[in-house]
């Protein structure tokens, strides 16, 4: 089993970014990274994957209510391609249905009970929504090996 992941939400101008504990199960949103001439920012990609030392990536999926695909699936698609052609490291897809719903709920109960500033970033929900993503395929995963 992996013990690190990075998690990604892949969106059409950036990706939020989280980093979660297999050994423990939990997850926390890293950041999001803006897109260069839309593509992903490798560069400061390759220093999160050399910073962390991932070993695996969760890659979210985006389907639609009815789990039909659609463009940006195809997009999440080849971004995990690249991700395993880079790194030679395992990715996974994960189904991302209503993450970004779970992290807007999340920012404005954090926001809400004072424990989050009142002022979100313009990343902030995308690497909420990568955590939950995130939170998610950790969850099932220790199910499946227990």
């Amino acid at each position: 089993m992996p013990e690190l992941c990075l998690g990604f939400d892949y969106g059409k101008r950036r990706m939020g970014i989280a980093i979660g504990n297999a050994i423990v199960g939990t997850a926390e949103p890293l950041r999001a990274l803006e897109h260069v001439e839309g593509q992903p920012d490798w560069t400061q990609l390759d220093a999160l994957v050399a910073e962390w030392q991932v070993d695996t990536f969760v890659v979210g999926l985006p389907l639609t209510v009815d789990g039909q695909t659609q463009k940006m699936t195809n997009r999440a698609r080849n971004f995990s391609e690249e991700l395993w052609g880079r790194y030679k490291k395992p990715v996974h897809l994960a189904d991302e249905r209503f993450s970004t719903i779970e992290a807007r709920k999340r920012l404005a109960a954090a926001r809400a009970s004072g424990s989050r500033g009142r002022r979100v970033a313009k990343g902030d929900s995308d690497a909420m929504a990568a955590q939950v993503i995130l939170e998610r395929w950790l969850a099932i995963t220790t199910e499946d090996s227990a």
